[in-house]
């Protein structure tokens, strides 16, 4: 009698970190709302960003006071919070699950 040896395959590794099963199906934990919400906070951190540009000066022996202005010292860093913010509520938004929902 031969005995036949069968490799055994490792498990597959399969991350389903950020997929849940509802009802039977596979869905995605970021919906089309949080990506659209992480958009609008990458605009205002984009913008605050742009807005910080410049001021310097073309001579590097005279100081230019262009740094000090207004919207260097207080608009950007101020576009800068309400970004992150928004970014932080994009990733913990969620949908008020209906009572459907909750009994199946």
């Amino acid at each position: 009698m031969k005995v036949i040896k069968t490799e055994k395959k490792p498990p597959v590794a399969t991350s389903k970190k950020n997929i849940k099963e509802v009802g039977g199906q596979y869905t995605f934990l970021f919906t089309r709302t949080n990506y659209i919400i992480m958009m609008v906070g990458i605009v205002f951190i984009a913008l605050g960003f742009i807005l910080m540009i410049g001021g310097g000066s073309k001579d590097p022996n005279v100081f230019s006071e262009e740094i000090f202005n207004t919207q260097r010292l207080t608009v950007a860093p101020i576009l800068l919070v309400i970004g992150f913010v928004i970014e932080f509520f994009a990733i913990m938004y969620r949908k008020k699950e209906t009572e459907e929902t909750l009994e199946n």
